[in-house]
């Protein structure tokens, strides 16, 4: 790959889809990015064609180009749809974006995407073991990387904790819904991620999504035995780890 030319993330998400290309050596963007939102209805064809848009705003390169996918990605196949189109569900995303942009496109998970980066560029950087990165927003995003290597698609947000799916009590939005204060959030999050402890015996937690900014009401009052941070790359993350991604896949 030239020097003068970056890999491209594209955040595909259910409101707004993001691109920007990505200096990999800083863990930044390499130019400005570029926003649209979201087709309705959000079908894969529809999709595409938004891409091939976004990419012609950019500066021409032909250097790979990482998607997040808001559900479930196994060999470039999405397999769930929660905030998507259920027409994407089967769909060869992969196949389908290196068809339409002319690319080398490569689709990822986008809690796993945010946890790539931030553990090549951001709070993770230079940590050995098991990470868990976890998005606190609408839902539980997750991303587990051992020294390095993501393990894809771990979806803990819907463990079994407590008779309920973890997330609909321990997400922001629960948090919101139910108008709950920092400490009554917090005993909540602290019988998650013990959960997660107990499973996983992590490292480090790190700790991503919008509420991560307000991360010094609730990250001190967690009762835990292992290290939890907030993210560092915060909105940029997936556009970062998706362009990482890709960079690393090959084709």
């Amino acid at each position: 790959m030239a020097s003068s030319e970056h890999p491209c993330g594209i955040d595909f998400g259910g409101t707004g889809i993001k691109a920007a290309p990505v200096d990999l050596e800083a863990g930044d963007f390499a130019a400005e990015r570029v926003r649209t939102p979201t087709p309705h209805p959000s079908t894969p064809d529809a999709v595409a064609q938004v891409f091939v848009e976004l990419l012609a705003q950019l500066p021409d390169s032909g250097a790979p180009v990482g998607v997040t996918v808001p559900g479930v990605v196994r060999h470039g196949v999405v397999h769930s749809a929660a905030n998507i189109d259920k027409s994407w569900i089967g769909t060869d995303a992969d196949a389908l974006f290196t068809k339409a942009t002319g690319r080398d496109v490569h689709v990822v998970n986008d809690a796993d995407a945010a946890g790539l980066a931030e553990v090549r560029y951001g709070a993770a950087r230079g940590r050995r073991g098991l990470v868990i990165v976890t998005t606190l927003g609408t839902g539980i995003g997750s991303a587990l990387v051992h020294d390095g290597v993501l393990v894809p698609n771990s979806e803990l947000g819907h463990l079994e904790v407590e008779g309920h799916n973890a997330e609909k009590r321990a997400a922001n939005s629960a948090r919101e819904a139910e108008d709950l204060s920092w400490e009554q959030w917090a005993k909540r999050l602290t019988t998650y991620y013990r959960t997660l402890e107990k499973l996983f015996s992590p490292d480090l937690f790190v700790v991503g999504g919008g509420i991560s900014k307000k991360s010094d009401e609730f990250l001190p009052l967690l009762d835990l035995d292992t290290e939890i941070v907030p993210a560092a790359l915060r909105n940029k993350a997936g556009i970062v780890g998706a362009a990482l991604y890709a960079s690393e896949s090959g084709s």
